[in-house]
């Protein structure tokens, strides 16, 4: 009976050499690949963690020198994100606070340039429709109107639509082109919200630009238009 229990242990322990033999290397890089794999994940997230812990420094010390205003030191701490962190959403944050900095500190030019980073390089398109919003402000104090509706022809999400076209609507009456101006106007106006304080802004530029938006009102409501659009 020994015997016969020791023949069978030697088969499976042969069976068992045999199976290692031919699948031995196989199973080994199989674990190899999934604990590298594990520790590859560990890491990517520790390093996101910790990136995002040095961006978040720099974005206060940033913040603390804007309101000092030191605009050479928060311009300098701006830079560093963008050099070091610019997959951070601190990033794209600091270089909208720092555009802001300068254009207090009336450097349009640099206003400019910091705008311009984050609309080629924020990941978020939030960030970059404000972005686009703000430089075409800019540009258009520049007197650069062609190149602030160029700013404005892409990129701008369904959310940002008016007040990309509010934009528009004040690049056109800058230049004369009322028409175009009330059209814009128009657009903005019924783009937001009945609650939103800013729409009463673009009523007055409507009025300015010959539309009374009591009409649109009007319009609306006998046309049967959804309460999306004057909720």
């Amino acid at each position: 009976m020994a015997n016969h229990l020791d023949l069978e242990d030697q088969e499976q322990l042969d069976q068992l050499k045999h199976f290692w033999s031919v699948y031995g290397s196989l199973i080994t890089w199989a674990v190899l690949l999934v604990a590298g794999a594990y520790i590859a994940w560990n890491g990517y997230n520790y390093y996101k963690r910790s990136q995002s812990s040095q961006a978040a420094v720099l974005f206060d010390e940033l913040q603390r020198n804007a309101n000092a205003k030191d605009i050479g030191r928060a311009q300098a701490a701006a830079s560093r994100l963008q050099t070091k962190f610019s997959g951070t959403a601190y990033a794209q944050q600091g270089a909208l606070a720092a555009a802001k900095a300068q254009y207090q500190d009336n450097k349009p030019e640099d206003t400019r340039r910091e705008l311009e980073w984050v609309v080629e390089h924020a990941m978020d398109p939030g960030y970059k429709a404000v972005a686009r919003l703000r430089l075409a402000g800019v540009l258009l104090e520049s007197k650069a109107y062609d190149d602030a509706m160029k700013v404005l022809a892409s990129g701008i999400p369904p959310s940002f639509e008016a007040l990309a076209a509010d934009r528009r609507g004040d690049i056109y009456a800058v230049q004369g082109q009322r028409d175009k101006a009330a059209t814009a106007y128009r657009t903005a106006w019924l783009g937001l919200p009945a609650s939103d304080p800013y729409r009463r802004v673009v009523g007055m530029k409507l009025n300015a630009a010959g539309v009374d938006p009591a009409t649109l009102s009007v319009s609306l409501a006998s046309a049967g238009t959804p309460a999306k659009a004057v909720p």
